[in-house]
């Protein structure tokens, strides 16, 4: 550890909303609320600082083909660390990324493995696919294999019936959320539409991505259960233009697709007042960029969560959420650092002064 710069961080230090601090110290790559005896050469690095953000939905090693090699790889997620994204919660991907773990100088990755989906029912090359009999023995596969997670597909489209609908029978879910969680994991699920939900809730999932199919009906189902969501709003945006190009095949589908989009915003601040968990995730890696945490934060608050709740869901909150410390005392330093008080406005999160991984400099 001795051949880690020492770091003075002054200006203000979000340690928590309401916890702000005048400095801190990075000694040794760890953080430090007390100032080291006989340290030389302190660098000295000023303004607001934050934990590293969090991006609770991301797909490092994916693109909209399917799996990447390295070199892509390790450009996505440099993108994401240049942007302030330091904690990644990887919501699926074929690739196996552990390599990146040895790398000081990149993000911090929790997998949940690779997508389970039913046989043809998503994109291709992403996801294995399988039938409702093999389900419990594939998310116990991928339980083993993820960091704590385990990702399914709940809903996609029915070429049959032409429209979204779920993806798995009830006692399926049932057996299969029940033998995650005996191994220790968590379970998220991919859902759009509104019929997947319930039985995925009341199976016992603790989260749900995208979550556009929320309803009055299902909301209060997930406050009731603590369920969080992950909107992903840069994602839900591309819904019109998806519509657009399956209307002559699926034109039930593209009507849907619009209709979710519509009211994606009041969907999010239902969701929010009724005390739902909200997280940050921008779904990088399929056919979106990486780098697009601010613009999702921004997002959140467009759907009228308030600023500094918005912050907490990319900050405070998720590191909480996925079991990762922040700026703690004795804390790996992961912080970014920024020129004004993002909490008065999220825009800054756009233009980091500053990112320290691991106690250095990277950006």
């Amino acid at each position: 550890m001795s051949d880690h710069p020492v770091l003075h961080v002054k200006g203000r230090v979000l340690v928590g909303p309401d916890d702000v601090r005048d400095e801190l110290w990075v000694v040794g790559g760890r953080i430090s609320y007390e100032r080291p005896g006989g340290a030389r050469d302190v660098r000295v690095v000023e303004g607001w600082a934050l934990p590293g953000l969090v991006d609770a939905h991301c797909h490092v090693g994916l693109d909209a083909h399917g799996p990447v090699p390295a070199d892509v790889s390790e450009k996505q997620a440099l993108t994401d660390r240049d942007a302030g994204t330091l904690l990644i919660r990887d919501a699926g991907s074929p690739s196996d990324t552990r390599w990146i773990d040895g790398r000081d100088d990149l993000p911090k990755i929790i997998r949940a493995g690779r997508h389970i989906a039913r046989t043809r029912r998503y994109i291709r090359n992403y996801a294995h696919e399988i039938e409702p009999e093999d389900l419990v023995a594939y998310v116990a596969q991928e339980a083993r294999r993820g960091d704590g997670w385990v990702k399914l597909v709940g809903d996609w489209i029915d070429r049959g019936t032409g429209d979204l609908s779920a993806c798995w029978p009830r006692e399926a879910v049932e057996a299969a959320i029940a033998e995650a969680h005996r191994l220790g994991a968590r379970v998220t699920a991919h859902c759009f539409a509104e019929d997947s939900l319930r039985d995925l809730v009341e199976a016992g999932i603790d989260c749900v991505e995208h979550a556009t199919g929320l309803t009055e009906d299902t909301v209060p189902l997930f406050a009731e259960r603590g369920v969080a969501i992950v909107p992903t709003l840069v994602n839900i945006a591309t819904f019109p233009r998806l519509a657009d190009g399956g209307e002559a095949r699926y034109p039930q589908w593209s009507a849907h697709m619009r209709r979710l989009h519509e009211r994606r915003y009041d969907t999010v601040r239902a969701a929010y007042d009724a005390g739902i968990p909200v997280y940050v995730g921008t779904d990088a890696g399929g056919s979106l960029a990486h780098g697009l945490v601010a613009a999702e934060v921004a997002e959140l608050v467009t759907a009228g969560i308030p600023p500094v709740e918005a912050l907490s869901a990319t900050a405070w909150g998720a590191r909480s959420w996925l079991g990762r410390p922040g700026l703690d005392e004795g804390a790996p330093a992961d912080l970014v650092v920024y020129e004004g008080d993002p909490r008065d406005d999220v825009r800054v999160l756009a233009d980091p002064r500053r990112v320290v991984l691991n106690g250095r400099i990277v950006g």
